[in-house]
């Protein structure tokens, strides 16, 4: 069950599950430079809720996917934090490192698809 889509349908279930907001896919696939073949970006209110938001994504794809990340990073400080799902990385924000960062911009030549918050 380690098809790309389930797996990013596991990771926007467990962002909603803690009320993360904005979500976009960045589809990198057809870009030979990329790291990864997909982005998916996510926020939360604080620093709080980005920790909360990125345990609960851990948490829901291990449990319905049994897919364990292969690494994380960000819980120091928690304004980003990444999870590394191999092909597909997590990036949960804060609203203003977020805009600093800009990742949508930088990969402007992937497909992005903006998913609508639930409320």
């Amino acid at each position: 069950m380690t098809d790309n889509n389930t797996l990013q349908d596991l990771i926007i279930e467990g962002i909603t599950d803690r009320k993360g907001k904005k979500i976009t896919i960045v589809d990198m696939s057809g870009i030979e430079s990329a790291a990864a073949s997909k982005f998916i970006i996510a926020e939360g209110t604080s620093s709080m809720q980005v920790a909360a938001i990125a345990d609960s994504v851990r948490e829901y794809v291990q449990k319905n996917g049994d897919i364990k990340p292969y690494n994380y990073d960000g819980y120091q400080n928690a304004e980003w934090i990444v999870i590394d799902y191999g092909d597909t990385l997590v990036h949960i924000f804060v609203p203003e490192t977020r805009q600093r960062y800009n990742l949508e911009d930088l990969w402007s030549d992937a497909v992005i698809t903006d998913i609508p918050d639930l409320d």
